[in-house]
């Protein structure tokens, strides 16, 4: 006949099991990530960085897993950001501007080096417009609210004219190359890769690139909250997109090749994108926030954004 424990009996009899199981299979237990980084990329390095599977590599041993979401621009992102949907994402100068204005919890936490070369004015081939100080009274189109519109701001600025000189039509970039094409407008303040696009399949003339007069930087952000907590993946993230840039820096060819294959347009066009592009990702500083702080005053001033923001208030913990 089987003896009856009693409950008091069982539960000391339980416990010393647990006590004695093997480290082993204690640890088997506690195996599987603790944290999570949910990155929101648009096709670009973000997407070099997900093909190679090294970030996932570095973070496993902190316990760390990768969730990876496309969205199809910056504001997107920023918006999932808002929400709680990601905790890191790429995006251009001016959409943190407006996710700041509008209350997002967004952190900077990393920029690339400056790239005036990678957007520009350009004009039909044969326009008569010869120089910037040519643009008053002209069409000109331009995303609302983008990089090129600060770039086209200070542009005007430093050749004697004001914004309000011209009559800006804001169009996204594939409603802008139209109107280019038909010539409904007289020039188009556009990026990369589109930049390059009209360049070598509409013969679109150079009027001026953005060298000189504003930075063209690409950040990746994070959330205020994030990144406090977690320092240590944020790091390990922006040096592993600074060794993607790196390489690409030393193989051009093969960046191109590969963007090509992300974006889905021609070899060519990308190389021209790759050749004048500067390559080079690393924390924020002050001295960084304060160009977009610039940015935001500008955006400010010409009623695009409801009030004045501080873009300190949006800085990583640590930033120097």
């Amino acid at each position: 006949m089987t003896q009856q424990l009693s409950l008091p009996r069982r539960r000391f009899l339980q416990g010393a099991a647990a006590i004695a199981l093997p480290l082993g299979a204690a640890g088997a237990w506690s195996q599987g990530p603790t944290r999570e980084l949910r990155i929101g990329n648009q096709k670009g390095y973000l997407s070099l960085l997900k093909g190679r599977g090294t970030l996932e590599k570095r973070l496993a041993p902190l316990g760390v897993s990768v969730k990876w979401t496309e969205f199809t621009a910056g504001p997107v992102q920023l918006e999932a950001l808002n929400v709680g949907s990601i905790d890191f994402g790429d995006v251009g100068e001016a959409p943190p501007i407006f996710a700041q204005a509008a209350g997002a919890p967004l952190a900077y936490v990393a920029a690339t080096v400056p790239r005036p070369g990678s957007e520009g004015v350009l004009v039909p081939k044969g326009s008569a417009i010869k120089t910037v100080a040519d643009l008053k009274g002209k069409k000109v189109a331009l995303n609302k609210g983008s990089n090129v519109h600060y770039f086209l701001v200070k542009l005007l600025q430093k050749h004697g004219l004001q914004y309000g000189d011209v009559n800006v039509v804001f169009l996204p970039p594939a409603d802008a190359r139209a109107a280019f094409e038909k010539g409904s407008i007289d020039a188009w303040v556009i990026w990369d890769p589109f930049f390059a696009s009209a360049q070598k399949t509409l013969d679109a003339t150079l009027l001026a690139d953005a060298t000189g007069v504003v930075g063209n930087r690409a950040y990746y952000f994070s959330s205020l909250d994030y990144s406090a907590k977690n320092g240590d993946i944020i790091k390990i993230v922006i040096e592993e997109l600074d060794k993607i840039d790196q390489w690409g820096k030393a193989n051009r060819n093969a960046l191109a090749g590969e963007l090509a294959q992300i974006w889905g347009i021609p070899k060519p066009v990308v190389e021209t994108v790759v050749e004048r592009s500067a390559f080079g990702t690393g924390p924020i500083t002050k001295a960084i926030l304060g160009e977009q702080q610039q940015i935001a005053d500008t955006f400010f001033d010409l009623k695009l954004i409801p009030k004045r923001i501080n873009v300190l208030e949006a800085a990583a913990p640590g930033v120097a």
